[in-house]
């Protein structure tokens, strides 16, 4: 036998208790099939049914007994004539005996396969536990199971055994349940024996691997400790991404019925001068251009080559940290499993006693690893220890890979605390959230955890196989619909909000959404429309606006705003803060917010309109907090401290002094350079101000003098 052959048999309980769930077995047992027609066509299967009105097995014909056992198909390789018969399932007529069809599912692997180890052979039982296994002619029938179990292991066979315990809310399990239930259990004591209980339709769906993935070592050597102390070590991956299968080009130039037709397209890429497009530019003339600039740099292959960072393969210590020093969002790509070299017992105990006292002093370790002889690129990553509770299994370490500065991106957001405390929940409000948690949770006591990894199928290539084989049948098929069972994986269950309604509409009724109205639009001119009186209104409405709150996230990201207009500064400087579609917005939103300032102050009246440039100011200061952009609102604040201190403005200075809106320090922010001594005496180091007091005759008003009303 081949060595990724593997030989299937599947044993389906169809007796009448398990009608209710038997489509779901029907679909589990077809989404094996489907797998292994894509990735094992080598494959051979059969199928046993029991719990049939009709007996058809060779030991029944042989030796009497085995009742009710129906072989509905031989083992033969994998085809699409399975499929057909496993959707065309039906319930039996009587009780079965599981116990009758793992002996006959053996004794047809053997007549297959011969005696002996050799081969991979597997059986995968589904049933509900909920019909009589007979009592053994000689002996218990748990000396039976044991008996079983045994002969499965001399013969190299591997049982994956389902029990479905899907039962209404609060129904209690029979007592033939539990007799199976406990007979299964000591089946699974076995190594060959692997047992998964199941209590929903989604996990039946994975609850038995759709294909066996060979494990296949990453890297195979060393793992350097010290200069002069090595381990030897095996790594595997422990998670993979199944990727979507590939769809390649067909043809449909050849007759529709020619069974010989390949079907293949061919593509040819040719590569011809912009000077002579009849040319065909050789492979020899050709190389590859890098964008610096507005230049495009050539780069000959030799040169790629000679950049490449060719490292020596192996596995090199770092050094020991805290494990609360590596965190839990750095991990990145998929993790890999590094266990001691098989039958090494030198390297097992060394694994062991390193995993143990890393696990004692909550330490991980930081390696360096090369795969490969002539890998381009390093991997640093974290080893994590695992400490095994099976006495034959072998301590062994996790490894997940560790970014460098360029891959790591930091999004900084203003903590919930610095909110004022109408804008943060009552207790109320916080207790109804906690309940629509709990309510949540996907692992509830006395229940299954919903959606375990193991159990659950990725939905997309589920629903691309059941597409696959709906086409295979009708060419003309239209897209089937996500089905009852994968939906569960990507929406709530139904049924589990519908019971818990109370609770959900306890969070709607705290956490009300009001309508933000439309406010009718109003020109962006300044001095065209509004008279100096509006503008004062104008600059009210806005402070009211930001003191009452009204400005939240949604109504900020829902508008794209681009620029910070004189109506509405506050908010139009907040709203591009929120925007996200590009980095561009925070810088321009704080430079147009600079002269909105600026304006509004060389426009003054009076003063105005300084109550108007107090709340930018005040918003500046925060947006580039929250931002991280200190070194900006700082040099803007020298630069205001020159245009106005002692001077036309210096009474706008006053309010800024009065306010005590002084400069961004570095416990607001990190990046700033003034320590929060010198913010505080910025203000206060500014010498008192000295204010000419001119006569009646030589005050000229400069508004009056621009308007050309001074004599």
């Amino acid at each position: 036998m081949a060595r990724n052959k593997e030989i299937l048999v599947l044993l389906l309980d169809i007796s009448p208790s398990i009608r209710p769930h038997l489509q779901y077995v029907a679909k589990a047992a077809s989404t094996i099939i489907q797998r292994k027609i894509h990735f094992s066509k080598s494959d051979e299967v059969g199928l046993v049914l029991f719990g049939a009105k009709e007996t058809s097995n060779d030991l029944h014909e042989e030796l009497g007994g085995y009742d009710h056992v129906f072989v509905s198909r031989p083992i033969k390789v994998v085809d699409t004539d399975l499929l057909d018969s496993l959707n065309k399932l039906v319930y039996g007529a009587v009780p079965g005996d599981y116990v009758d069809a793992i002996v006959v599912g053996m004794d047809m692997i053997i007549k297959k396969a011969g005696a002996g180890k050799k081969g991979n052979k597997r059986l995968c039982l589904i049933t509900d536990g909920e019909s009589l296994v007979k009592d053994a002619e000689d002996g218990s029938t748990e000396e039976q199971i044991d008996n079983i179990a045994g002969q499965l292991g001399e013969h190299g066979m591997k049982l994956d055994a389902v029990l479905v315990d899907i039962r209404p809310f609060g129904a209690h399990k029979t007592k033939i349940h539990a007799m199976n239930e406990a007979l299964l259990k000591r089946f699974a004591k076995h190594s060959q024996v692997e047992l998964t209980t199941v209590e929903s339709p989604t996990s039946l769906l994975g609850a038995i691997k759709p294909r066996n993935v060979i494990p296949v070592t990453l890297y195979r050597g060393d793992l350097e400790l010290t200069p002069h102390m090595n381990v030897k070590v095996w790594v595997y991956k422990k998670v993979a991404r199944e990727t979507f299968p590939t769809l390649k080009r067909y043809s449909d130039k050849a007759p529709p019925n020619d069974p010989n037709a390949i079907r293949e397209v061919k593509t040819d890429i040719e590569y011809r001068s912009t000077d002579d497009p009849d040319k065909v530019v050789p492979p020899e003339q050709r190389s590859r251009g890098y964008n610096y600039g507005p230049q495009l740099v050539p780069i000959s292959n030799a040169d790629q080559d000679a950049l490449k960072f060719k490292a020596e393969k192996g596995l090199k210590l770092i050094g020991m940290t805290d494990s609360s020093n590596v965190l839990r969002h750095h991990y990145m790509k998929e993790a890999n499993v590094f266990i001691p070299e098989p039958g090494n017992t030198k390297s097992i105990i060394a694994i062991s006693a390193l995993a143990r006292a890393m696990k004692e002093t909550d330490k991980v370790a930081i390696v360096r690893c090369v795969w490969r002889q002539g890998q381009t690129g390093v991997t640093i990553g974290v080893l994590t220890p695992h400490v095994s509770a099976e006495d034959n299994l072998p301590d062994y370490f996790y490894f997940n890979i560790l970014p460098f500065a360029e891959d790591v991106r930091e999004f900084p957001f203003t903590s919930f605390d610095s909110f004022p405390p109408s804008m943060q929940p009552s207790e109320s409000q916080q207790a109804v959230a906690d309940n629509l948690v709990k309510m949540l949770d996907l692992a509830p006591p006395g229940k299954e955890e919903t959606l375990i990894p193991e159990r659950t199928l990725n939905p997309v290539l589920q629903r691309w196989f059941d597409f696959l084989q709906a086409r295979l049948g009708n060419p003309n098929v239209d897209v089937p619909p996500l089905d009852d069972a994968l939906r569960k994986i990507i929406e709530p269950d139904p049924l589990m909000v519908a019971e818990n309604e109370f609770v959900t509409k306890q969070f709607h009724d705290h956490f009300l959404l009001e309508v933000n109205m439309e406010k009718d639009k109003r020109s962006r001119g300044f001095w065209r429309e509004k008279e100096p009186d509006d503008v004062g209104r104008v600059e009210e409405e806005d402070i009211m606006e930001l003191d009452n709150g009204q400005i939240s996230f949604d109504s900020l990201t829902a508008r794209k705003v681009d620029v910070v207009g004189r109506l509405h500064p506050v908010q139009d400087f907040e709203a591009m803060l929120a925007r996200r579609d590009s980095d561009e917005w925070v810088m321009k939103a704080i430079q147009e917010m600079k002269k909105i300032i600026v304006d509004l102050l060389d426009m003054s009246y009076k003063g105005n309109t300084y109550d108007r440039v107090m709340a930018c100011l005040i918003s500046l200061r925060k947006g580039c907090v929250e931002q991280q952009e200190p070194a900006e609102f700082n040099n803007f604040l020298h630069e205001l401290a020159g245009k106005c201190y002692g001077k036309r403005l210096n009474d706008f200075w006053e309010r800024i002094v009065e306010k005590q809106l002084t400069l961004i320090n570095k416990n607001e922010a990190p990046d700033s350079d003034v320590l929060a001594e010198e913010a505080l005496t910025f203000l206060s180091g500014m010498k008192p101000s000295v204010h000419v007091i001119a006569s009646a005759e030589d005050e000229i008003d400069e508004m009056e003098a621009l308007l050309g009303e001074a004599i």
